[in-house]
């Protein structure tokens, strides 16, 4: 078996340990491999564009969500995704939430998935930018949940209470904006505090966006939250945790295949914990189109 690696090139002594381990763990299992190191934002995804997928039985994201994101589209955007091999994760950023739909919170998880060989076919999202298309696998959010994942960027030391830090700090100064989604031919207008497009269950490591979501049933799940005070935006915080947040009347819940999204004002957007592109843009479920490791 030989493996492309594309690793996340930021981070300290515990990242490089890993990846030290994980060439002792791919060489105890007899797994070749080829390793790229990023050196720069979106070098992920110029190193997955440039790769001969053919030549792999695998490509790995050896990082986070962001990392995953970067490979998935550079792939994407320069191979057929029927002549892809299957792709894995080596969860070592700070959320690796689409990881954990897979079956994979560790890095030991993902080492096993790898030596399983057991590959899983799973949906993915594709969203405009104008008329270039790109995708995500793990959610898409806009509003307020980018505000705090703009803080939470600030604060890489904190893992994984970054996000907690960043929802309290951005309900400071809370505010809401203008939307209208047409969710499979049905209109969903309103005053709007946020809207997550999601694939997975889970946001920021281990909040529990969508509880009902499935990585393989050919469906994305729509989170809405409207207008509320900050009391109860707070109050309402820490069920997100056990996926009971829909318990506050402001949470709507909705499944579809389709969605058309604008804002008044435009509002950037937050494809699997990174900031690219901005409002309008159109969702589309892609069923199975890629393999992964799990």
């Amino acid at each position: 078996m030989r493996i492309a690696i594309i690793a996340n090139g930021r981070g300290g002594k515990k990242k490089k340990n890993r990846l030290a381990e994980t060439k002792q763990r791919l060489k105890n299992n007899r797994i070749d491999y080829d390793l790229h190191i990023t050196t720069h934002h979106n070098h992920a995804m110029e190193i997955a564009m440039g790769l001969p997928a053919e030549n792999y039985d695998a490509i790995a994201s050896f990082g986070g969500d962001g990392t995953n994101f970067q490979i998935l589209n550079g792939l994407l955007i320069s191979n057929d995704p029927s002549a892809l091999p299957p792709l894995a994760i080596l969860p070592a950023g700070r959320g690796n939430s689409f990881a954990k739909d897979l079956g994979i919170e560790t890095m030991e998880d993902g080492w096993s998935a790898l030596a399983r060989r057991r590959p899983r076919a799973v949906d993915v999202c594709r969203f405009t930018q104008g008329e270039e298309k790109r995708y995500f696998i793990n959610l898409m959010g806009l509003g307020f949940v980018t505000d705090v994942a703009k803080t939470a960027a600030r604060l890489p030391w904190a893992g994984d209470a970054s996000y907690v830090a960043g929802v309290i700090h951005r309900a400071m100064t809370l505010s809401f904006h203008w939307m209208e989604l047409e969710l499979d031919g049905k209109i969903i207008r309103g005053e709007n505090c946020f809207v997550e497009i999601c694939n997975s269950t889970r946001t920021g490591g281990d909040m529990m966006m969508a509880p009902l979501a499935k990585i393989d049933d050919g469906f994305f799940d729509v989170v809405v939250l409207s207008p509320l005070s900050r009391r109860s935006l707070l109050n309402t915080l820490p069920k997100i945790f056990t996926g009971t947040h829909g318990e506050n009347p402001a949470v709507s819940f909705y499944r579809g295949k389709s969605l058309k999204i604008s804002t008044d004002p435009v509002k950037p957007l937050l494809p699997d914990g990174e900031i690219f592109g901005s409002t309008p843009s159109q969702v589309d479920i892609m069923p199975g189109l890629v393999r992964y490791f799990s």
